[in-house]
């Protein structure tokens, strides 16, 4: 059994085959591995007796389902009206000029990701941004240049 499959058959059997197991299933996974491979979603469709284009669906289906690999740690930018008008784009600028990727890609030393989000929940506090699971808020360039240094060794 691979890796991927044992990971699927582990975490299928702390959650349950229930439908609604599926999204907890698919975080977890993710979580473990950075991104749902096509191999974990058609062993979850296996073991939950679903199609796996039910399951690619969901999956695709949510923003914070990543279905390409990624970095380590995963920068998620909200990119509502809200905090385009409270200055999200001099933020972008910064952390692109700081980890020398544009919006949408990774890192070299596969550190970050640097993705944008519909919304991360936290436009009235905004502009905001999670890195991994950890929400930074009321973000000027320098205070998000400054989170992302909280990630280096």
């Amino acid at each position: 059994m691979s890796p991927t499959a044992e990971l699927v058959k582990r975490t299928v059997e702390r959650h349950g085959t229930q439908r609604e197991s599926l999204l907890p299933i698919l975080q977890d996974i993710v979580k473990a591995q950075h991104y749902l491979t096509d191999e974990a979603m058609v062993e979850v469709a296996n073991l939950l007796d679903l199609s796996a284009a039910e399951v690619y669906g969901t999956a695709s289906f949510y923003t914070f389902l990543d279905l390409k690999p990624r970095g380590e740690n995963i920068i998620r930018i909200c990119k509502t009206i809200t905090c385009y008008m409270k200055g999200k784009d001099e933020i972008i600028k910064a952390i692109e000029d700081r980890l020398k990727i544009k919006l949408g890609e990774t890192t070299s030393d596969g550190k970050f990701s640097f993705l944008a989000a519909n919304c991360i929940g936290w436009c009235h506090e905004g502009p905001a941004m999670l890195i991994n699971d950890k929400v930074y808020t009321k973000l000027t360039p320098k205070k998000a240049i400054d989170a992302i240094n909280e990630y280096y060794d």
